[in-house]
């Protein structure tokens, strides 16, 4: 969740490094710190509580530290309060070491024991400095290198963690080891680059390496070598990172978020495309188009044997797997369970061995989607992942990736990725449905026919966004919202409460509609916001009447659904109209304007609509 980034090359480190920790502000964060070592020199730390403005000014923007090698660090608390005593980077008593680290270590009250009785004092009450610590206690006491010190250590934490050290001794070097925290390292002719997250290097090459779980490497300026833990050298392979690094920048807009919704069009587009191809007459293909789960790596004999299909996620990902279930069951005739990946892997889950398990997150490092991922492989059953990382952890260990093609997503409140997401399990659900003869050939020719339509139906969506930012002024002190529907409504609802309270910090929740008066209904009265969803024709009128009884009892209700359903506006005090589609894909359409809604309520708000408090892009940690 926390932010890390080290150079070592022939420039000067610090502005390098508070640079790439600026691109790594969206994972959330409260104190940040830098460490630069000049030649021999003892290496200098700068840390500062608050945003990273504050430790550049302390720094002159960096230029008041001088060196060539140095790491950084923007820290989101976990143990002890945000403070600069807490904040990394952390040293060993005599500052041999200085290390950076995200993740937790579970057992550093243990630790921190073992090494006062061994003569070690604290001054924080982090776990980082016991982890640093450690590592200065088995350098001093077996006298080895840096690597055998890490894999030492590593051997003795539980946790999860990315690491990266400087150690006195080896004043052009900078060590990294990691266990389930994301890592990268990028490598020029003349330097090395590290850092928790792609945006961090953009800008200096793209060109990375991803390390490996459990492993180690040393860097220095222009070169890498990867360890495993019993210290052996390994090889690892270059990834081009094939996003722009202006498609990191927010290219005109206010925010990274409102940016990212405009992009939605584009990045479902892209995703459509990668795998949706012109039918080859040769290979005794008819109609104009196909499905090629081909990158994937996904086979129709695999396809065929799919007994139960389960999708585990967290957050919006989640949110998309509810959606997932009522297209793929109604089309497929597949069964799905979806799970919350921070329950699956302590439930103990029942799972047949022609089950598939999909796995769906944007960074492809969420811990407990990760965690969910190993306990089915751990099982026996096949894994595919949609995520929008290549190379992440994620889209290593499983057996199958869909790639989504949403490019950097900046705010912490996703909108590109989730739509992506959505559109890839639309993708697979048509698939699974005509492999396995649930559908026609003519009802497969017109899905895909309808989902190519769905980016210009967003762009259509967005012209109109101004009637959203009056309405949300109007209502950007509401105390609680309430998002109400049916079906795949509901899962719409999901995901546009989630957008409403995690920007705008209003209470509000997602109920499908029947459930109303099963308790809900009595927290409805005089002016409460209510937004009934209703694109499923099947669904309208029995929504419609939840909206009546709500509104009955003093609601102000939003109407949202497709055009035709003018009536709608005889109940609902405001009413937003999307672009007719087939009504298994409303769900990226509707999505849209709800996206906005929060967006505008915050920004009425005046809040940081890009870095909400409280809140990570990536949770790399339970």
């Amino acid at each position: 969740m926390c932010g890390i980034v080290g150079y070592i090359g022939e420039e000067q480190a610090a502005p390098i490094l508070l640079d790439g920790l600026s691109k790594l502000e969206y994972r959330g964060y409260d104190s940040a710190g830098l460490a630069v070592r000049n030649g021999d020199a003892e290496a200098e730390i700068v840390k500062a509580k608050g945003r990273l403005r504050i430790l550049a000014e302390k720094t002159n923007d960096g230029q008041s530290l001088i060196g060539t090698c140095g790491i950084g660090h923007t820290r989101w608390a976990t143990h002890g309060e945000p403070n600069e005593t807490n904040a990394h980077p952390h040293c060993s008593d005599d500052g041999n070491v200085v290390a950076v680290h995200n993740g937790i270590i579970e057992n550093y009250q243990e630790l921190k024991e073992k090494l006062l009785r061994k003569g070690y004092t604290f001054y924080s009450q982090t776990d980082t400095e016991v982890v640093t610590k450690l590592i200065d206690y088995y350098y001093r006491k077996y006298k080895v290198g840096p690597i055998d010190a890490l894999s030492k250590t590593m051997v003795r934490v539980r946790g999860s963690y990315a690491l990266a050290v400087m150690f006195r001794d080896f004043p052009g070097e900078i060590y990294v080891a990691r266990k389930d925290s994301p890592m990268i390292i990028g490598v020029t002719d003349h330097a090395a680059y590290l850092a928790s997250d792609v945006p961090a290097l953009l800008k200096y090459t793209r060109q990375v390496y991803y390390i490996g779980n459990l492993e180690m490497a040393r860097l220095t300026g222009g070169a890498v070598t990867f360890y495993n833990l019993d210290g052996d050298q390994v090889s690892r392979e270059k990834t081009e990172i094939t996003w722009d690094a202006q498609a990191a920048e927010k290219g005109g807009f206010q925010h990274f978020m409102m940016k990212e919704i405009h992009e939605q069009p584009r990045a479902v587009a892209d995703t459509i495309q990668s795998v949706v191809k012109p039918c080859d007459p040769d290979k005794g293909e008819s109609g104009p188009l196909r499905i090629d789960l081909s990158p994937v790596g996904l086979t129709d004999e695999e396809i065929r044997d799919i007994s139960q299909i389960t999708i585990v996620a967290c957050g919006s990902a989640y949110h998309v797997g509810v959606a997932a279930q009522y297209v793929i069951e109604d089309l497929a005739r597949i069964p799905v369970r979806v799970e919350l990946a921070s329950e699956f892997r302590y439930r103990n889950p029942i799972l047949n061995p022609h089950d598939l398990v999909i796995v769906i997150s944007q960074s492809g490092e969420t811990a407990d989607s990760l965690a969910a991922l190993r306990e089915a492989k751990a099982r026996g059953n096949k894994v595919l992942a949609i995520v929008n990382v290549v190379g992440s952890s994620i889209a290593r260990e499983a057996d199958k990736v869909f790639y989504t093609l949403a490019g950097p997503e900046i705010s912490v409140a996703t909108t590109k990725a989730y739509s992506t997401q959505l559109v890839a399990s639309y993708l697979l659900a048509i698939q699974f449905a005509y492999v396995r003869g649930a559908i026609t050939e003519e009802k497969y020719g017109a899905l895909l026919a309808e989902i190519r339509t769905l980016p210009e139906k967003m762009e259509k969506i967005l012209e109109g966004k101004e009637r959203l930012q009056w309405f949300a002024a109007k209502y950007a002190n509401a105390k609680d919202a309430f998002f109400i529907g049916r079906g795949i409504d509901y899962a719409i609802c999901l995901e546009g409460s989630l957008k409403m309270k995690e920007i705008s910090y209003i209470h509000s929740e997602a109920y499908a509609a029947g459930e109303l008066k099963h308790g809900t209904i009595s927290l409805v009265e005089d002016g409460t916001l209510v937004i009934g969803v209703l694109t499923q024709s099947g669904l309208y009128e029995k929504t419609v009447s939840n909206m009546v009884e709500v509104k009955s009892r003093g609601a102000y209700l939003m109407g949202l659904t497709s055009y035709g359903h003018y009536e709608i506006e005889d109940t609902a005090d405001f009413v937003v109209y999307i672009p007719r589609t087939d009504e298994h894909f409303t769900t990226s359409l509707a999505v849209i304007p709800l996206q906005l809604l929060g967006y505008y309520v915050s920004v009425a708000k005046g809040l940081d609509v890009d870095k909400p408090r409280n809140l990570a892009k990536s949770v790399t940690v339970e």
